[in-house]
């Protein structure tokens, strides 16, 4: 049985919620936090910016990581409801604000897909199984995208196991990325340290900020299946616990690694991890190519080929965690009336948002296609503009989840919350305001990087903080973020007036068929 929802459900909404089918367990909604949080395309990005990103990383890990996870953990305990953000966002600011940032939420991720996690997966493969070009480029990016497509649309029985080889792949393969790095270190020695080179700086918070937030994110994606687990209001928030311990451990780790290993002139945003793991295989077989570069060999090459589809599976699992979660909110705000009907309908026989899915994988498609033409090859510049176009849009959703907390505590003071933020009201204040300020402070350094430099004694320039590619180029940077955010914005208006008005249609139906019949007398 469903979950009383304090939202008052539309009949159409109620109806799908028939269809749902429950297939989640403890260990799946564990399985799926780890897949949506652990993200490998953004470890490059972090170790690129050298050791003072240990520093930001703990910082915001206390400021951000922690209270974001408790406001997470208190919602989804409190309204273990289908839909997750999308239903907590209604019920503290209504259908209009609701239906607007997850219409630009659900969109991050086909951006994210086929903007971001196609690059990395093909670079892997191109690096250490065989390279890609022309036409095969396209291919191998249509067989990523729906395949993806395939798994979140396939019933959560059969479509949870994909999270749950993702979550093996990434402790196999950074578990064994770390042994390779200590092998390396003692046979070949690493990057001496600086203890100076620690120091956290604004300019490096400037860079790190949208990376680092970016790679914490996720806590929310399990709860939009809340109502197909298994007793959710205790599930939750022990994954959320359990998982987020393990994924700073898992991210902290490799980023040592490539530090220790690489020399930070060899660490880029797009190739970091990968360059870091054909570097530390190398101790298992390789040789020195005429141009300097690595050529993997014996059973180097074997332990580098398995890397890569370790990878690979880990960037594919990825993406397919934020579609499971995100896709069934977009299906729940349509249902609801936030959306056109057609998107919110569910399948009968999986009980999965096909509908949407399919449309997830459309986008991704022109977003792949468009981004290589219009880059031009220029792969280093295509990750940039996408990685942090998909930070954008999650940080503009962002921006209504973390202050529901207290409105959701004004409105509906005597629901039940088996947990809390601690801190009582104090408590609740402070995780909110500070979680939104750090959201809103990544927005703005990714709309215009190096928004502030100057302001605290550094003599960098702001044009320094611009993204891989863009140097020279902060309008056409900002104009690959700003306008996409104005139209996703556009289209979700676009969604919520049609609900709008097929909800008047549906009322004004129901008004006419259940109004009383005069009687009419017989001749």
């Amino acid at each position: 049985m469903s979950e009383p929802s304090p939202t008052g459900d539309t009949d159409f909404l109620h109806a799908n919620k028939a269809k749902l089918k429950r297939g989640l367990r403890r260990f799946d909604v564990f399985f799926l936090l780890l897949c949506s949080l652990v993200g490998l395309d953004t470890i490059g990005s972090l170790a690129s910016s050298g050791h003072q990103a240990f520093s930001w990383l703990l910082i915001l890990a206390l400021l951000f990581f922690v209270p974001y996870g408790l406001i997470v953990a208190e919602l989804s305990a409190s309204f273990p409801l289908e839909g997750g953000q999308y239903i907590w966002t209604r019920m503290a600011y209504g259908r209009f604000v609701a239906g607007i940032t997850q219409l630009v939420y659900w969109l991050s991720n086909p951006v994210w897909v086929g903007g971001t996690l196609c690059v990395v997966a093909m670079e892997t493969f191109s690096k250490f199984v065989y390279p890609l070009s022309g036409v095969w480029t396209y291919i191998a990016g249509l067989v990523f995208i729906w395949a993806g497509v395939v798994s979140t649309s396939v019933s959560l029985r059969v479509g949870r196991w994909v999270p749950a080889a993702g979550a093996w792949a990434r402790i196999v393969l950074l578990g064994a990325f770390f042994v390779s790095t200590v092998v390396y270190g003692i046979k070949r020695g690493v990057q001496p340290l600086v203890t100076g080179s620690f120091t956290p700086t604004y300019a490096g918070l400037i860079v790190l900020v949208p990376v680092i937030v970016f790679t914490f994110v996720g806590f929310e994606l399990s709860s939009s299946a809340a109502e197909e687990m298994e007793n959710p209001r205790r599930a939750i928030p022990l994954a959320v616990l359990r998982s987020g311990i393990l994924s700073f451990v898992m991210v902290a780790l490799p980023v040592a690694g490539i530090l220790l290993v690489l020399p930070n002139h060899q660490v880029t945003s797009l190739g970091g991890f990968i360059d870091a793991c054909k570097a530390v295989l190398s101790v298992y077989g390789s040789h020195e190519l005429p141009d300097g570069s690595i050529e993997l060999t014996g059973f180097g090459a074997l332990a580098g080929w398995i890397a890569a589809i370790g990878l690979i599976v880990a960037l594919f699992t990825s993406g397919v965690a934020w579609g499971l979660g995100e896709s069934r909110a977009q299906a729940t705000a349509c249902a609801d009336g936030a959306g056109p009907r057609f998107f919110g309908v569910l399948s009968e026989k999986a009980g999965t948002p096909v509908r949407v899915n399919i449309l997830s994988g459309v986008l991704a498609t022109v977003i792949m296609v468009a981004a290589l033409n219009i880059t031009e090859g220029d792969t280093g510049k295509y990750f940039s503009a996408g990685l942090n176009l998909a930070i954008s849009m999650t940080m503009f959703a962002y921006l209504g989840l973390f202050p529901a907390l207290l409105v959701l505590r004004r409105k509906y003071p005597d629901a039940r919350r088996p947990f809390s933020v601690p801190g009582g009201r104090l408590g609740a204040v402070a995780a909110s305001v500070v979680t939104t300020a750090i959201v809103l402070f990544t927005l703005v350094q990714l709309l215009w990087p190096g928004a502030g430099l100057g302001w605290f004694g550094s003599t960098s320039h702001p044009d320094d903080s611009l993204p891989t590619g863009f140097a020279g180029e902060r309008l056409e940077y900002t104009l690959t973020q700003l306008v996409p955010l104005v139209v996703f914005a556009g289209v979700g208006l676009g969604f919520v007036l049609i609900g709008r008005h097929q909800r008047g249609r549906a009322a004004a139906v129901d008004t006419v068929t259940s109004a009383p019949h005069p009687e009419v007398s017989m001749p």
